[in-house]
């Protein structure tokens, strides 16, 4: 790892990586204030000698494995998921090996708790709870102050990877929690360790402060952002345009992910982007290729062509048309042209199915309105429903992101199962009080013919003998190994092409056609699947004339770059 030279700081956060381990210029209590040097009582003695931790230090030596099952006795010790996401947080910010391979040992347990969805309540506390920065916050009063910022972040152009921003607008279903966000970056960024082996070292977490409209925030005197209403129009755009100038220029090798931007903002910042740097937008692409991942699973089974395919999306937002352009395109890709592709999917959202007479659709919206003439006849409530739609329809796939609990109900289920072999059927909806249908029900309801995944981990199900496992459409099934991928590859940008490669390979790591298997793999498998999506990924590049980097053997060089939880030599130089 390069290091620039003379920035005694640059030394101290980061080691210089030798050949068998590290040298660091830091000493003394510094070394234990570094979360990227500091072993605690794991330091041998040697190290305590060379680094000034004599007297620092309790005298036993103990192994990573020791503190792993005492940190993980500590955690288990907490009395709320709250607490278990503060005691996480602190040991971050301690000692970020422990924190990994304590992480990676434990993920399907510790992930719902460094990320959704208990890190939303972390985030709405942030203020009160405000220890230690972590990230660079970027301020919309001092746009011409981004670059010394970034600077002061003590990485050097070769030494970032990958940078996660969000503006916090939309935060998990939560809303807007202003500078609070930038703790949704800090998780996106450990899931993205120890699913896919980024290097902690080589990632900053960004907040993107321009402003809130939570009038709990601007009214509460503890509130560390900007104090006023979000800022819009052209000077947000400038303070975008201004963050992306200064991070391209600055680290030119790393991958810039958007996270929880509001609705317009996202998708109009991701389009005008998206050809010109790497960049990357979970709520949108990542969604929409693990919500393809499922559907190409449950295609093995029903064995139909996705041009074939009848789709009703509920829940017509970000993530639910970030949902439909991937199936569009997936549909364009075997066969159909782009607006025939369109023509199949129906979006459905609160004013019923969206169509072209309609005053409220957003910009993105548009495309998927189905001509006012063409449901003249249709019944409506005051617009078309989702039963009507599926009556009419007669839909292969229905897809859920509604936050509309119970919205999928025995009569939808059973009129899709009228007419279709083997519905297609995913509720991802989440937190479970938001879920459009348990999938027992779901199962149930088309007499076992359903296909189903969801959006929250749901227990096998049991219906008529057979045993159903219920795939999680879980982005982190996904962005990991695409990260990972185009970080291998150096890749220019993140192709529609290296979506469809990471979908394809998420989905090819399962045996669909075994009576009740998931669709998915299990998230415990996160390691593994990272692994292969960020290969294929890779691939894909080097095929489209997008990688920087040669690869000669994807598999190989991905698993080689993957960042280990593990200690490695230190001493002082």
């Amino acid at each position: 790892m390069s290091v620039r030279s003379g920035r005694e700081t640059v030394e101290a956060r980061i080691p210089q990586q030798m050949s068998g381990g590290a040298v660091t210029a830091a000493r003394g209590l510094e070394v234990l204030r570094n979360p990227l040097l500091n072993k605690g009582t794991a330091f041998t003695q040697v190290e305590r000698d060379s680094l000034g931790l004599d007297g620092l230090l309790p005298s036993a030596v103990t192994t990573l494995e020791e503190q792993v099952q005492q940190a993980y006795q500590q955690y288990r010790a907490q009395p709320s998921d709250l607490l278990k996401n503060v005691y996480l947080t602190a040991l971050h910010d301690r000692n970020e090996v422990l924190f990994y391979r304590l992480l990676s040992e434990h993920l399907r347990e510790l992930l719902p708790i460094v990320y959704d969805p208990t890190v939303g309540e972390a985030i709405k506390q942030y203020s009160h709870e405000y220890r230690r920065p972590r990230g660079v916050y970027l301020s919309i009063a001092d746009v011409d102050g981004i670059p010394r910022a970034l600077e002061n972040f003590g990485s050097g152009a070769e030494d970032v990877d990958l940078i996660v921003a969000s503006d916090a607008e939309e935060i998990l279903g939560i809303g807007d929690w202003g500078v609070g966000g930038i703790d949704i970056a800090v998780g996106k960024l450990a899931v993205y360790t120890a699913a896919a082996g980024i290097d902690p070292a080589r990632v900053i977490p960004v907040s993107l402060d321009a402003g809130t409209d939570n009038q709990q925030l601007l009214d509460d005197p503890n509130y560390v952002g900007n104090r006023h209403h979000r800022v819009r129009g052209q000077r947000y755009d400038d303070f975008i345009d201004a963050y992306v100038s200064a991070a391209t220029r600055m680290f030119p090798h790393a991958l810039l992910h958007w996270e929880d931007f509001g609705p317009g903002n996202g998708r109009r910042i991701l389009e005008k982007y998206t050809d010109r740097i790497c960049t990357f937008n979970d709520d949108m692409q990542g969604t929409g290729a693990i919500a393809l991942a499922g559907l190409l699973g449950a295609l093995e089974v029903a064995q139909t062509p996705v041009r074939d395919q009848l789709v009703v999306i509920f829940g017509a937002g970000t993530a639910g048309i970030g949902i439909a352009d991937q199936l569009r395109d997936a549909m364009a890709r075997d066969g159909l042209d782009r607006e025939t592709a369109i023509r199949r999917i129906w979006a459905v959202d609160r004013q019923g199915l969206l169509t072209d007479d309609m005053s409220d659709l957003r910009d993105f919206q548009v495309p998927y309105a189905r001509p006012a003439s063409e449901v003249a006849d249709w019944r409506r409530d005051g617009g078309v429903g989702l039963a009507e739609v599926v009556a009419r329809v007669r839909p292969t796939m229905l897809v859920g992101t509604s936050t509309a609990h119970g919205a999928f109900t025995e009569d939808v289920v059973q009129e899709m199962t009228a007419h279709v072999q083997r519905p297609i059927i995913f509720p991802l909806s989440n937190p479970t009080e938001r879920i459009e249908a348990m999938p027992a029900d779901v199962i149930r309801w088309s007499g076992g013919k359903a296909l189903v995944c969801t959006g929250i981990p749901v227990h096998p199900v049991t219906y008529r003998g057979t045993t159903y496992a219920i795939g999680q459409a879980n982005n982190a099934l996904l962005y990991p190994g695409l990260g990972l991928g185009a970080v291998v590859a150096r890749a220019r940008r993140v192709s529609d092409g290296m979506l469809q490669a990471a979908a394809e390979a998420v989905a090819g790591m399962v045996d669909a056609h075994t009576p009740g298997a998931s669709l998915l793999p299990q998230v415990d498998d996160l390691r593994e699947v990272s692994a292969t999506v960020a290969a294929a990924v890779a691939e894909q590049a080097t095929e489209e004339g997008l990688a920087q980097a040669e690869l000669h053997d994807p598999p190989r060089q991905v698993r080689e770059a993957m960042w280990q939880p593990a200690y490695r030599p230190v001493r002082g130089g």
